[in-house]
């Protein structure tokens, strides 16, 4: 694999400074800590704070939302690993304006370990958490046993939710009770057709057959559903539209909302090419899309395939997803 960067413990800080130093104007760290990012005008009085956190090797994801309209903060851990409990607590202490903290992740072990000692120690300190996880990934746990998935590209809905409605001025609880609510209409599924490599390996995390690929591959290298041929991109897309109506009820008439995600390699050209055949697939069966989302918002490394998110839309989620966003990496007046 050739790649461009320094030394392998620098990778992670090096990054960092790297976008610090590119938006000084929307970013900063927390107390002096590289790995806890908030936004440069943190802590908003008044309003609920939306914070996230987990490994690097995702980009946007975690701390490419920082900002006005979704997140207040984000911990970042080494590459696919968990930030530290330490890391956490710093963030959560810079951004509370006293109206309480949403701790909004992804389902990984590490993750919740942490992140829950970090708020039993912020609780202690007299600031109000609530932790909400993510789990969209369908590849991870059976229909009926959503809560033992992973929290994959779907966090981007769930920023957008909850970034919105703490904007609006509702209470920690309300903007828990809202995002959850939204989350029951999100579902995702991958595919991967090629690797990535973390640095300092000396080895992909996984291979694939040049004719291969994997459904329901995770963004860390975990197994999906099934190896197979490597299909052309309407056979895929349709297999994979096909699991995800069989896991999430969308009946004629209603909206939802598509998030095509890059992995890493694909490139904008293939992710409109699956976009085309979602579009056909939805609009045969007469559900509409309100909003479409293309292009890389939580990857992994550089490996290659996509995936694809459904948001089920009601009205107030339409508004939500119209709320004005403007962070490093995705801006919508």
């Amino acid at each position: 694999m050739k790649t461009f960067y320094n030394v392998d413990e620098d990778y992670v800080n090096e990054m960092l400074e790297g976008i610090l130093n590119a938006y000084p104007n929307m970013l900063k760290k927390a107390n002096g800590e590289i790995r806890a990012i908030t936004r440069v005008n943190a802590p908003i009085e008044d309003k609920v704070s939306i914070v996230t956190g987990g490994g690097s090797g995702h980009l946007p994801v975690f701390m490419g939302y920082v900002g006005k309209g979704l997140l207040d903060g984000a911990a970042i851990g080494n590459v696919f690993a968990s930030p530290s409990m330490n890391q956490m607590l710093t963030l959560t202490k810079a951004v509370d304006g006293g109206k309480g903290v949403l701790y909004l992740y992804g389902n990984y072990g590490g993750d919740i370990m942490n992140f829950d000692m970090a708020a039993e120690l912020a609780e202690e300190e007299g600031i109000q958490v609530k932790s909400l996880l993510v789990t969209d990934d369908i590849a991870s746990g059976e229909k009926g046993n959503e809560s033992s998935r992973r929290g994959v590209a779907g966090l981007f809905y769930a920023y957008k939710v909850a970034g919105a409605c703490a904007e609006e001025g509702a209470s920690l609880e309300e903007v828990y009770q809202t995002t959850q609510s939204a989350l029951e209409g999100v579902r995702s599924l991958g595919v991967a057709i090629s690797p990535c490599t973390v640095p300092g390996a000396s080895k992909p995390s996984f291979s694939l057959g040049e004719d291969e690929m994997e459904i329901g591959m995770g963004i860390h290298g975990e197994a999906g559903i099934k190896r197979e041929k490597r299909k052309t991109a309407d056979e895929v897309t349709q297999k994979m539209i096909d699991l995800l109506l069989n896991d999430i009820s969308i009946d004629q008439g209603e909206e939802v909302s598509v998030l095509v995600n890059s992995l890493g390699a694909t490139p904008l050209e293939e992710l409109f090419i699956v976009y085309r055949k979602i579009s056909k697939i939805l609009n045969d069966k007469s559900i509409k899309i309100y909003k479409p989302y293309i292009g890389r918002y939580a990857t992994s490394m550089e490996m290659a395939g996509f995936s694809i998110t459904l948001f089920k839309l009601s009205e107030k989620f339409k508004k939500y997803l119209d709320h004005p966003v403007w962070t490093p990496f995705i801006k919508e007046r």
